[in-house]
């Protein structure tokens, strides 16, 4: 049952992951969300058939039926990843469906919108290099109001939904988060850390309170930092070596890769 009911979120999230690819193209360009899709190259319109998340772009062999022009390996990545997403919410909050199916709806539905946002800002930010100031405050927005209403307690395991007043802790925390984030880039005049950044630091604050924050900002570090180590010695030979950190390695994927994970696990690296 559980394994059906995983695959199932787990086709969930790969659909809405196609959507997500749509928003991370057309964003900022003269394109609507709505429409049919085409091909990039040939501006061929697509078919049902080729618009099937996953198994399209694995069918065609990742080329446009058409031209014949290689098709990003963004759209398998970003639909899979968010299948990825969905089905580990679904495990993760497993128990609540069970217990409360409306209750479960509500909570799987919040993160499953919050972590969504947070997979087109990260793509978004690798291949333009920003983050867009509409989807930092749409999830700035979601994760503030979310504080107001959701009680999540990793450690037993308790989940609620009621209103309620937070905590100065709770209130503070986006900006505690935040805060290092909006100093760096002030000192640095922006070349060692976007401000785009501190604006994600702000939601993830709000979005997974100070402990887990701070948690999955060790995480983003540590994963940006080997990375970017491992790049360098990759590529020292090369020209890749006069670029920019900042401009080889947006920092965004590597926040929302650290959120993610403390979120799952509840990590609470440094205790409190």
């Amino acid at each position: 049952m559980i394994s059906l009911l995983t695959a199932i979120f787990f086709v969930l999230g790969i659909i809405i992951g196609s959507f997500l690819n749509v928003v991370i193209y057309r964003l900022n360009t003269s394109k609507s969300l709505g429409g049919r899709s085409a091909c990039m190259s040939c501006q061929n319109k697509l078919s049902w058939y080729e618009l099937i998340p996953l198994f399209s772009y694995l069918g065609q062999g990742g080329r446009c039926r058409n031209c014949k022009t290689k098709i990003s390996s963004q759209y398998i990545l970003v639909e899979f990843i968010t299948g990825f997403i969905f089905a580990a919410l679904f495990l993760k909050f497993q128990d609540v469906l069970f217990s409360s199916p409306p209750l479960f709806a509500t909570i799987y539905a919040y993160y499953a919108i919050a972590f969504s946002l947070l997979v087109v800002i990260a793509v978004y930010d690798i291949k333009h290099k920003i983050i867009p100031d509409m989807l930092a405050l749409a999830f700035g927005v979601l994760a503030f109001v979310g504080i107001f209403f959701f009680n999540i307690d990793n450690v037993s395991g308790v989940y609620g939904i009621y209103w309620h007043i937070p905590t100065i802790l709770e209130l503070s925390s986006g900006v505690l988060i935040a805060l290092p984030f909006a100093l760096l880039w002030f000192i640095s005049g922006g070349r060692w850390m976007g401000f785009g950044d501190a604006k994600l630091a702000l939601g993830i604050g709000w979005l997974l309170g100070v402990s887990q924050a701070l948690s999955g900002l060790a995480l983003a570090f540590w994963s940006g930092a080997i990375i970017g180590v491992s790049l360098v010695i990759l590529f020292k030979n090369s020209k890749i070596r006069k670029l920019r950190m900042k401009s080889e390695i947006p920092f965004a994927p590597f926040l929302v890769f650290g959120a993610f994970v403390a979120f799952m696990f509840g990590l609470n690296i440094f205790g409190f």
